[in-house]
């Protein structure tokens, strides 16, 4: 069902943002994504540069390779448009993200070695959402190993509710399930202690 129409109104901005996922022979899995952003009028960049409408203004492509534990093997970065000479630079820090893993921390590890100025706002956006494809396509990657403990996606949506109807039906063994609280370690609890309680 679309979106209800809307009269009288211009188209200013396009982003298309596609994502791919690919089984390899050697076992492990390619995670694509591409980033395109138009204009729908022409406009004049940095330096008096010139882009015509619906001429890309960011280009890019990532791919990561991932094993079925989703940590990233190897990882591959372009930038066929960019709106300066030097924002293909940005592609280079991108190697710092091989050896982490797209199940846990990602967002963490992507603003660890790509934040700021050390990467590109655009590849990190496209970077971050680069999980959910790997999710996708990477059957069992975000189950526990803890059979006792539900699966990830479990408790992250209203769909998918621990008190809801989806839980319920599909992972029943899991319904109004609440995260057992964390013991602290003897060292913690000592140090919790006010001074001179002990």
């Amino acid at each position: 069902m679309p979106l209800t129409p809307i009269p009288n109104r211009t188209p200013q901005h396009m982003r298309d943002v596609r994502y791919r996922s690919y089984a390899r022979e050697d076992g492990l899995w390619d995670i694509e994504g591409e980033l395109v952003d138009q204009k729908t009028h022409d406009i004049e960049l940095h330096g008096g540069r010139k882009v015509p409408a619906h001429t890309p203004i960011h280009h890019m492509w990532i791919r990561a390779t991932v094993d079925a534990k989703l940590v990233v093997h190897a990882i591959e970065a372009v930038m066929d448009s960019h709106p300066l000479e030097h924002c293909p630079q940005a592609t280079l820090s991108m190697q710092k993200m091989v050896g982490c893993c797209m199940a846990r921390g990602w967002r963490k590890a992507i603003n660890e070695n790509l934040g700021s100025v050390a990467g590109c706002t655009h590849m990190r956006e496209l970077l971050f959402n680069m999980a959910t494809a790997a999710f996708q396509s990477v059957h069992g990657a975000f189950q526990p190993s803890d059979r006792s403990e539900p699966p990830r996606h479990l408790g992250q949506c209203l769909g998918w509710d621990f008190n809801g109807p989806g839980v319920a039906r599909y992972y029943p063994q899991f319904a109004g399930w609440q995260p057992l609280q964390r013991q602290p370690r003897p060292a913690e609890a000592r140090s919790a202690q006010p001074a001179g309680t002990e």
